[in-house]
């Protein structure tokens, strides 16, 4: 990579930092092509996103930004998972190093709150954001639906009887 390559990719990397709610660091402990490739096909699945770069790139784009200091955690073979929501990247990190051994979790960030291995665990254990919506959104239409089910009661109750009366009468 030339200066402009490198310049470009710390833009880049910064300018996605500025907008992410979560980032996680992982140790790439020997992952195969193809194993990369399903890690990211997942985190883009989740809406979230997973790249490899140069450690002194990361670190240099880490500046001015809130994850500054996640520069400590980068020594060896890192990637970063990032996502908006702030629980989809740890989640499909923890998912798949549960499931493949080369991918270990050292630790992230959740803007300027460093999180440890532990730290990134729990937050993947959280509902997702969609998920909060879905159970609000179940919390404000229930009691609509049950006011809806007692006011419709009598209603149905009184179109059985007159219906039982008029096949009594028929009969």
């Amino acid at each position: 990579m030339d200066r402009n390559q490198k310049a470009e990719v710390v833009s880049a990397l910064n300018a996605e930092l500025a907008e992410v709610g979560v980032v996680v660091v992982t140790r790439n402990l020997g992952m195969t092509v193809a194993q990369s490739t399903v890690l990211r096909q997942k985190m883009r699945d989740a809406g979230a996103s997973y790249k490899v770069t140069k450690n002194r790139l990361a670190r240099i784009a880490l500046d001015g930004t809130d994850y500054t200091a996640l520069s400590d955690m980068l020594t060896g073979p890192v990637g970063l998972a990032t996502s908006v929501d702030p629980v989809a990247a740890a989640k499909v990190a923890i998912d798949f190093a549960k499931t493949n051994d080369k991918l270990e979790i050292v630790g992230g960030a959740m803007g300027e709150v460093l999180l440890d291995a532990e730290g990134v665990k729990a937050l993947a254990s959280m509902p997702s954001l969609d998920e909060l919506r879905a159970k609000l959104v179940g919390l404000i239409v229930a009691p609509a639906t049950k006011l809806a089910t007692v006011t419709q009661a009598p209603a149905a109750q009184l179109a059985r009887v007159f219906n039982a009366y008029a096949e009594k009468e028929a009969a």
